[in-house]
């Protein structure tokens, strides 16, 4: 490489400098236009399922509201004991190790969406299948709908080194990770980028959530 190509690359450093030291545009309320932080709350519009950013003042407002906008609660929680058998994935009739649930409250059932590199794909739930591990997994009782979704990561577990994750989180997350493989994936296996954004993503989930017992009966009911 020539002494002129080293030049111009000082300049390019100096460019790309200034250009990171620029602030970025403020991100705002999307109903009151005020100014937010990096971490603030959203709300969803349960109809379109649309995620909104929103300041504290509004969340709260909308909180509980329930018929258009819901507010998307901050709590992470994994589940290490939750019960879902090989044959019970099969029935779910997820096409990929990794898919997220969560109950609509307008169409009032249990919706399945799985990541690709198109965006969230839906799934064709069988109920029946979903009552059952329902059953066995009272825990998913506690789920909010519309606001809260079951994360199941069978990605580790289907390739041998590590066993399946189970979370019950904020949709926003759920949808986060949607959009990391779709802003990341690249060629048909994803290519490195994508696999160390999705190693990252969970390794944050596990060190934010909070560990809770899969219960396999309800609290006080007796043994059969």
């Amino acid at each position: 490489m020539s002494t002129g190509q080293f030049t111009g690359s000082s300049d390019g450093f100096r460019t790309l400098r200034d250009f990171a030291r620029r602030e970025r545009p403020l991100e705002r309320c999307e109903l009151c236009s005020q100014g937010l932080a990096s971490t603030h709350s959203h709300l969803i519009e349960v109809a379109r399922r649309k995620l909104l950013c929103t300041c504290e003042a509004c969340a709260i407002l909308f909180s509980g509201q329930g018929v258009k906008f819901k507010r998307v609660p901050r709590r992470v929680r994994s589940v290490p004991g939750f019960e879902l058998s090989d044959a019970d994935w099969n029935g779910l009739m997820v096409p990929i190790n990794m898919a997220f649930f969560f109950e609509s409250s307008l169409e009032n059932r249990v919706i399945a969406l799985y990541p690709s590199p198109a965006g969230a794909m839906e799934s064709l739930l069988a109920l029946e299948s979903w009552h059952d591990i329902g059953a066995r997994n009272p825990i998913l009782q506690e789920m909010e709908s519309d606001v809260e979704g079951l994360l199941v990561n069978r990605l580790g577990y289907s390739r041998g080194y590590s066993a399946a994750e189970y979370y019950l989180l904020p949709i926003d997350e759920c949808y986060k990770l949607v959009g990391l493989i779709r802003m990341h994936w690249k060629g048909l296996s994803g290519g490195t980028e994508v696999w160390q954004e999705l190693g990252e993503f969970f390794t944050s989930l596990k060190s934010r959530s909070v560990e809770i017992k899969g219960r396999s009966r309800l609290e006080g009911e007796p043994h059969a």
